[in-house]
């Protein structure tokens, strides 16, 4: 670790593997005319469509953390490639149900063997993706995001 790196936050630090992770996947998937955030919502169809779901948009936002808005955006453009299908909830008029095509299964597979790729070399330092390691790496990351993180303003930190 460099001695910078020592001296940091952990917040910077954090946010410096997400960027570094964000970058390299962008770059991953620009052949295949994926971004990290398309590549997001297609996974995540990915792996709910295997267990038999086929969500709303609001649901697959707030499975990938990514603001809903945003999701319906992505979703018209993973429309527009061919890559999403998009069709009214039966049950819910106003909602939309997201699904891969066949194209986009395609697509989708192609990108998660890349990303899996990427995977093996940022975790290589800790053994590698199933090294003991990278296990509690991940359980460690798992319990950060179940953590509560809502901003307190300056009254209330005082009052605590």
């Amino acid at each position: 670790m460099s001695s910078a790196a020592e001296s940091a936050t952990t917040g910077f630090l954090v946010w410096r593997l997400s960027m570094k992770w964000r970058v390299a996947v962008d770059r991953a998937l620009a052949p295949l005319g994926l971004t990290h955030a398309q590549y997001a919502v297609l996974a995540s169809l990915y792996g709910m469509g295997r267990s038999g779901l086929r969500p709303s948009q609001r649901r697959l936002a707030d499975h990938t953390g990514l603001e809903a808005l945003y999701v319906s955006k992505l979703a018209r453009a993973l429309e527009g490639a061919a890559l999403v299908a998009r069709t009214r909830d039966p049950d819910d008029p106003r909602a939309m149900q997201l699904t891969l095509t066949e194209h986009g299964h395609e697509v989708t597979a192609r990108s998660i063997t890349a990303v899996q790729g990427l995977l093996d070399q940022l975790l290589e330092p800790l053994g590698g993706q199933h090294g003991p390691r990278a296990r509690e790496f991940a359980r460690d990351l798992a319990v950060l995001l179940d953590a509560p993180l809502d901003p307190r303003t300056d009254d209330e930190e005082h009052q605590s």
